[in-house]
C-alpha cells in the first residue's frame, strides 16, 4: 500500500461558542486528504494559527504532503522523519510543525481504516471511555452575571468539570471574585480549571494561587511564559494547585525539559504544535515514567482516541472549534466521551460546510 495522492483545501468556518474569543467569530484550518493507491482515505487538518498565516500555512501542508506520495501509510515514524528533513534543518517549530501534525493524524486514519480498528486501539486501548471537560465557553471578557449564567448553563448541561480564564483584572481582588464567582455557580462537586494563558508573572501567580486553596481547583494553567521552566518550577512549588503547561511548545524535547525541572505536575500537549499523534503518545510516555498525568489541548474529536490509550491520561478539552469541519464527532455526555468504534478516527468531513467556506489563496 502506498499514497497515491492527495487534497488540501483552505476553509473558513465558524468559531463555536466564542462569540468573545480573540481572533473574531471564524476560524481558518486547512484540511488534509491523503488516498492510498487501494482507494482509502485518511483525514486530518491544520490550524489554529493566525488568519494572516493560513495562505502559508497551506502552502507548508500542501508541499510537505507531496513527499509522502509513494510512501507506506503504515511507516508513520520514516514518513515523520523525512518531512522534518524536507521542512528544514531546525525544526520542529511553526508551520513546519503544524502542517507535518495534519498529514500525521490522516495517516492513522489510514492505519485505522486499513486495519478496520479504531485508532485508540492501535494505540494501546487503555479504556474505551475519558472524561471531558468543557472549554471555550467562559471568557475573560465575561463579567460576574455572564460568568454565573454561563456556568450554571454547562453544570445543567451535564458537564462535571469546566475551565475558565483568569488574567485581565487590575488587581488580585478583582480575580479572586471571578473565582468565587463561579465556584459559587456550579457548587462544590463540579471541578474547576483555571487558565492564564500566560498573562502573569512569576509572583503574581503565587500570590493570587495561594487563594485558590479554599476554592478547591483542579489546576491552574500556563500561569507565566511558557518558556520560563524554573519561572513555572517556583510557582508550583509554591502552590498546594497542580499546574497545568506544555501547550506552546512546539516538538517533543521542551517536554523533557519541563519534566526534568519539575516544571509541571500536569502536562498539557497540544496536537498540531507537538507534531501529530506519533509524537503525542511520545509525549504521554514520558509523563508516565515520570509519574505525572497528561492532557489534552484543543482537537477533542482526534486526541480522545489518543487520551484512552494511555494509562496515566487525565481528561480530554472539549473544545468545539474545530467540529465545523465534521458531519459527526463524538458527544460528550454526562462529563465523559465514549470511544467511536468505526476504523480510524470515526470521522467524516462535512463537504458541503468546506466548500461554503472554501478560501480562494
Amino acid at each position: 500500500m502506498k499514497i497515491a495522492s492527495y487534497t488540501t483545501q483552505a476553509v473558513r468556518v465558524p468559531r463555536e461558542h466564542a462569540p468573545f474569543a480573540k481572533g473574531g467569530d471564524e476560524i481558518d484550518f486547512v484540511t488534509v486528504r491523503l488516498r492510498t493507491d487501494d482507494g482509502i482515505e485518511g483525514i486530518g487538518y491544520a490550524g489554529f494559527a493566525p488568519q494572516v498565516m493560513t495562505a502559508a500555512l497551506h502552502a507548508a501542508v500542501a508541499g510537505l504532503c507531496g513527499v509522502t506520495v509513494g510512501m507506506d501509510p503504515m511507516n508513520t515514524e520514516e514518513i515523520g522523519s523525512r518531512l522534518f528533513r524536507a521542512g528544514g534543518s531546525g525544526s520542529p517549530g511553526g508551520l513546519v510543525t503544524r502542517a507535518i501534525s495534519a498529514i500525521d493524524v490522516a495517516l492513522w486514519d489510514i492505519k485505522g481504516k486499513a486495519l478496520g480498528l479504531p485508532v485508540y486501539k492501535l494505540l494501546g486501548a487503555y479504556r474505551d471511555r475519558v472524561p471531558t471537560y468543557a472549554s471555550g465557553y467562559l471568557w475573560r471578557s465575561f463579567d460576574l452575571d455572564m460568568l454565573n449564567s454561563h456556568g450554571k448553563r454547562l453544570v445543567d448541561e451535564g458537564f462535571t468539570s469546566m475551565k475558565f480564564r483568569l488574567g485581565a483584572e487590575k488587581t488580585i481582588a478583582a480575580e479572586v471574585a471571578r473565582l468565587r464567582t463561579m465556584r459559587d455557580a456550579v457548587g462544590p462537586n463540579v471541578e474547576l480549571m483555571i487558565d492564564i494563558n500566560q498573562l502573569w508573572d512569576v509572583n503574581r501567580a503565587i500570590t493570587i494561587g495561594r487563594e485558590m486553596r479554599e476554592y478547591g481547583i483542579t489546576w491552574l494553567e500556563d500561569p507565566t511564559t511558557f518558556d520560563d521552566f524554573s519561572g513555572l518550577a517556583k510557582i508550583a512549588d509554591a502552590l498546594d494547585t497542580p499546574i497545568a503547561a506544555g501547550e506552546y511548545v512546539y516538538g517533543i524535547a521542551p517536554f523533557s525539559q519541563m519534566i526534568a525541572q519539575r516544571s509541571i505536575d500536569i502536562v498539557m500537549v497540544d496536537l498540531l504544535r507537538v507534531g501529530g499523534i506519533t509524537q503525542w503518545m511520545k509525549v504521554a510516555h514520558m509523563a508516565e515514567a515520570h509519574n505525572l498525568p497528561v492532557v489534552t489541548h484543543l482537537a477533542p474529536e482526534v486526541l480522545v482516541h489518543a487520551l484512552a490509550a494511555v494509562p496515566n491520561g487525565l481528561t480530554v478539552e472539549y473544545m468545539p472549534w474545530s467540529f465545523p469541519l465534521f458531519k459527526w464527532v463524538p458527544p460528550a455526555v454526562d462529563g465523559h466521551i465514549e470511544l467511536p468504534q468505526t476504523p480510524g478516527f470515526g470521522l467524516e468531513f462535512d463537504m458541503d460546510v468546506l466548500a461554503r467556506g472554501a478560501l480562494a489563496l
